[in-house]
């Protein structure tokens, strides 16, 4: 069984699938206030991206990053937003639960920032190879 199927079943155990996908409809909710949304898209950027700051394959550490860096961010987040629009938003997420949205186009967004920064990072070593011969 693949790592992510593994801690998605370990999401949906703890409610974090339910506030995952609170919080998208949350950015999309045109109601959300600026910096609310701006945290939300970090957060999901985070928890949905495949680089962690912490690498999982580092016992412990890896999964405590995940495991208190997501649910602070959510915190944040619904401190950031009126409480009654988290509440009608992780309501409909919780009716949604089974039905996770499909985010082709984020999973492409996240790899398109992924393959840029690397783009970066061999373009800045190609240009300081070549300047110091």
């Amino acid at each position: 069984m693949s790592p992510f199927g593994k801690a998605w079943r370990l999401a949906a155990k703890t409610r974090l699938a339910t506030y995952l996908i609170a919080l998208w409809q949350l950015v999309r909710h045109p109601e959300t206030p600026r910096a609310a949304k701006l945290v939300a898209w970090g957060v999901l950027a985070y928890a949905l991206s495949p680089i962690d700051l912490v690498p999982d394959f580092i016992p412990v550490l890896g999964q405590l990053d995940d495991i208190i860096l997501i649910p602070l961010g959510v915190a944040l987040v619904v401190r950031l937003v009126p409480q009654p629009l988290w509440q009608a938003c992780l309501r409909e997420a919780e009716a949604r639960a089974e039905r996770l949205p499909s985010l082709w186009w984020g999973a492409l967004l996240i790899v398109l920032v992924w393959l840029a920064l690397l783009g970066l990072v061999v373009w800045w070593v190609a240009t300081t190879v070549s300047a110091n011969p």
